[in-house]
């Protein structure tokens, strides 16, 4: 049984409902019964009333649609489970009691609805309310629908809008079932699963293993029509609209190339934002490709499935009027607060402003030291790339296990900028056009960090200029910066703790005579950046990601002083190679 942040599968439901309506001040529940309504019932007198609903679990559906504008009231039932008739009466009452000239009840179909909302519906018109029913059957999973039809999906959430503008114009009730009726033909609805999901209390509704997708579920927990192994998001979509759109399916939705559609991407519960995100770019990818022009696109929770990890796709085709109803403006909290521009046809990118690339070194010529940072380069390169694993396992303890491959980035960007550029003379350029690539391709705060040392070292060698004191003063100030930006100090438990002791080391090189010594001095420089790193076992953790991990589990060494002494190491065995 899977756990959940509930405190009794008993009151689940209504403590639900109660959270709803307090985070709302648009709406109240119905004492004695799991009905949401409008706060503003008065402003219902003289207009068609919408109610709504079915079994919990689907948040924000039902609630979550009601305003001025789309629903006056939801029917909650336990989760999954239909709501009972006299709740969907009580709920059909008080808006007539309000006011409303009638009642549409837009139900999806599946039977415990249908035959529930048909009983109070008939109940009420025996109280003399004036009452109809709208059955939204979007589902596209089945090519041969059994006779109870096709399910009930998120499509009912176009309805509900195109419906609640209708009757905030004033249309009638007759006017309104007419108009939704023939808006049905054109919605389409279909969902792919990672996973089950379970209803509080109970075990996963059906067995998934890892690696396996379920094509065409419900919103209920029953599986789909077809399972095959999980394949990349584009490939996904473009399944998803193949079987949509298949005409030999008596389920599917007509499209064809030229016609225009309103797209709902639809979190069936425990998606990431990220992979929703990536999920819609491929939805207007795969239709734009296929000829159609996306009208309006609404990426989010919109009709859940509890904790399931998937999402279904709604396509309906739009035109003028359909349009003007869905941009038409509500207070209901769950609908997105969506731009009345078309998404296909738009100029979705900028052009950046010119000002010159920062790469732009390949023009540079070059000169006697070249070649020597040239080889100092791909030492440092291919030292990064054998030691990848050796960074990540050591950042698996204190991060997200990613330095390796941090570092690895910005080794590769740099052996591909070799092969095609020469090296400059000038080793601030050279510098610069490292700060560059670093920032670009190594990423997060890592680049950041080595792009600022690189480029407050740049200004201090140059072509003329690049003896040993130079380089000292040129990581002296690329030091100072990555402590002035970056916070952290030697003895935080960062990069700093193997840098900053060979930097002071180096500073010698501002006394020391050209030649031999020099090299002793780079030499002695990398043992105390080794040591530094070495010491970082027995240091708290005072910055970075690091310093959120409690103290007793950090015993391995910082990933980023480790790096920073390998740098050390493979620029000091280049040198003496040269030699």
């Amino acid at each position: 049984m899977k756990e959940k942040l509930i405190n009794a599968v008993d009151s689940c439901v209504d403590e639900a409902l109660y959270g709803i309506v307090r985070a709302s001040g648009n709406l109240c529940l119905l004492n004695g019964h799991r009905v949401v309504v409008r706060a503003d019932l008065e402003n219902l007198r003289g207009k068609v009333a919408l109610v709504s609903g079915g079994g919990s679990g689907h948040e924000p559906a039902h609630a979550g649609y009601i305003g001025s504008g789309m629903l006056s009231a939801a029917v909650a039932g336990g989760v999954f489970a239909s709501p009972p008739p006299a709740s969907i009466l009580a709920a059909i009452l008080c808006l007539h009691n309000a006011g409303a000239t009638g009642v549409l009840l837009i139900v999806k179909n599946y039977t415990g609805d249908r035959l529930n909302f048909g009983l109070a519906a008939e109940q009420a018109r025996n109280r003399g309310v004036v009452v109809d029913m709208v059955i939204v059957a979007d589902d596209c999973a089945f090519d041969q629908p059994s006779k109870a039809g096709r399910r009930g999906l998120c499509g009912t959430v176009f309805i509900h809008k195109l419906a609640g503008a209708l009757a905030e114009e004033g249309c009638t009730l007759d006017q309104i079932v007419s108009k939704v009726t023939e808006t049905l033909k054109g919605i389409g609805t279909l969902g792919v699963s990672l996973s089950p999901c379970a209803v509080p209390g109970s075990q996963p509704s059906f067995d998934l293993p890892p690696g396996d997708m379920e094509l065409g579920l419900g919103i209920h927990g029953e599986p789909g029509t077809k399972r095959s192994k999980v394949v990349c998001a584009d490939e996904v979509v473009k399944i998803m609209i193949d079987h949509m759109t298949n005409p030999n399916s008596q389920s599917h939705l007509p499209l064809k190339s030229g016609d225009r559609v309103i797209v709902c991407v639809n979190n069936l519960g425990a998606l990431s934002c990220l992979e929703m995100a990536v999920v819609t770019r491929a939805v207007v990818i795969c239709l734009e490709g296929r000829g159609m022009a996306v009208a309006r696109l609404m990426s989010g929770s919109f009709m859940t499935s509890l904790e399931m990890a998937g999402v279904s796709l709604s396509l309906m085709k739009a035109n003028q009027e359909t349009l003007k109803l869905f941009d038409a403006e509500t207070s209901a909290p769950a609908w997105p607060n969506l731009s009345g521009v078309w998404v296909s046809g738009r100029d979705y990118t900028i052009k950046e402003q010119a000002v010159g690339s920062r790469l732009q070194h390949n023009t540079h010529s070059e000169g006697p030291l070249s070649p020597v940072m040239r080889r100092a380069l791909e030492r440092v390169c291919s030292t990064l790339l054998q030691r990848q694993e050796e960074l990540n396992s050591l950042d698996r303890a204190s991060g997200d296990g990613d330095c390796g491959n941090t570092h690895a980035q910005a080794a590769k960007a740099i052996q591909e900028w070799l092969q095609s550029h020469a090296v400059p003379g000038c080793p601030g350029r050279l510098l610069s056009v490292l700060a560059g690539l670093v920032q670009e391709k190594m990423g997060g705060s890592s680049g950041a960090l080595y792009s600022l040392f690189l480029t407050a070292a740049a200004g201090h060698v140059t072509e003329g200029r690049s003896n040993g004191a130079a380089w000292a003063n040129a990581m002296h100030a690329g030091t100072q910066a990555m402590r002035r930006y970056g916070g952290a100090d030697p003895g935080d438990r960062t990069m700093l703790d193997a840098l900053c002791p060979a930097v002071e080391h180096l500073k010698t090189w501002t006394t020391a005579p050209p030649g031999g010594e020099e090299m002793d001095v780079l030499r002695a420089a990398v043992q105390k950046a080794e040591l530094g790193a070495e010491s970082t076992r027995d240091l708290t953790a005072k910055a970075g990601r690091a310093s959120y991990i409690a103290t007793q589990q950090l015993t391995l060494q910082d990933p980023g002083a480790v790096a920073v002494a390998a740098i050390l190491r493979a620029v000091l065995e280049s040198l003496e190679e040269q030699k």
